[in-house]
């Protein structure tokens, strides 16, 4: 895709995990309310999700920024697909379209 180094390092993290949240701190102790609103929403859905902590590398907190074109964190990837941040998750949980993409995309999904 690129010889950029931390484009290739969210890729892989994109790519071998089917729900990635990169986020401000982990998801037992997230570091902001927004972080927290989605891994909240994941936890009631019950989905497994790789959570990148974007506060322990610079790097990778400008770099999925860049990745993605989307100017904030929290982001939230589903089978390599970006789906968007806070609000966006909390819209789509709230519809029940998050739910429905997940299971849509094979990610188990609690009833």
């Amino acid at each position: 895709m690129t010889d950029n180094p931390v484009f290739e390092r969210i890729q892989k993290d994109v790519n071998d995990n089917d729900v990635v949240l990169f986020m401000k701190g982990t998801a037992m102790f997230p570091q902001c309310g927004f972080s927290a609103a989605v891994v909240q929403v994941l936890a009631e859905l019950g989905v497994q999700f790789k959570d990148i902590n974007v506060l322990v590398d610079p790097a990778i907190r400008q770099g999925i920024k860049d990745f993605s074109n989307w100017p904030t964190i929290p982001q939230l990837y589903v089978k390599g697909e970006f789906l968007g941040g806070c609000d966006i998750v909390r819209e789509m949980a709230a519809s029940g379209e998050l739910s429905q993409h997940l299971k849509d995309k094979g990610v188990a999904v609690a009833a």
